[in-house]
């Protein structure tokens, strides 16, 4: 799935060209044909097709997948990098009885959240990614909420100005305090398992309420 700070980026290059009416089409999509396209007007925009519009701008897609849609299909209160991300949520969902990296990559609760995010959360956050969401407090949660949103903004905005994002934990050998990373893919047994990436000593997997590592 897509990672939300790269769609947003996505979204915020396209959103120029709502409002206005495809005059000419071209590029070789196969599930949607360019030419029925023509004529229609870009009503909203939502994270290999040429779309030319009557301002002189065009849009040009490439290796995505397309489809017809009547209706935007994301709400904004389950989105990472929405202002209308709605938190209440997003924790309720988190306190289920199930592994937290499971219930990350939900994207009824936390569209936009990538296996990258993830990783990175669960590592600042210092919660093992096994941990059962209901076993955790209500400011545990919220610690791993904030840093959802913190990285995934950061992100963002490292696009918009061309820095790369660094990981910490994320395809690393080491974590930043020099422990050895293991690495597993986990997921439900009726879902797709993701590659995930922790350290056992900042993210100890215990009983009760493990001390949280400070991290710079």
């Amino acid at each position: 799935m897509p990672e939300g700070p790269l769609v947003r980026k996505f979204h915020h290059l396209v959103s120029p060209f709502v409002g206005q009416q495809v005059v000419k089409t071209g590029g070789s999509s196969k599930k949607l044909q360019p030419a029925s396209l023509q004529s229609l007007w870009l009503q909203d925009t939502q994270v290999r097709l040429v779309l030319h519009f009557g301002g002189g701008g065009f849009l040009a897609f490439y290796n995505c997948q397309l489809s017809w849609s009547s209706s935007p299909v994301v709400t904004p209160t389950c989105d990472i990098l929405s202002e209308k991300f709605h938190r209440g949520q997003a924790l309720e969902a988190l306190g289920q009885a199930q592994p937290v990296c499971y219930t990350l990559l939900d994207q009824r609760y936390f569209s936009g959240l990538g296996n990258i995010i993830k990783n990175e959360a669960l590592y600042r956050a210092g919660i093992h990614p096994l941990s059962l969401g209901s076993v955790l407090s209500a400011s545990r949660r919220e610690v791993l909420v904030d840093h959802v949103v913190e990285f995934s903004t950061a992100w963002l905005q490292g696009k918009f100005q061309g820095r790369p994002q660094h990981t910490q934990v994320y395809q690393k050998e080491q974590c930043p305090a020099g422990h050895q990373v293991m690495k597993e893919a986990f997921g439900p047994e009726d879902g797709l398992q993701r590659l995930t990436w922790w350290c056992p000593q900042c993210q100890p997997q215990l009983s009760e309420e493990p001390e949280q590592c400070q991290f710079s």
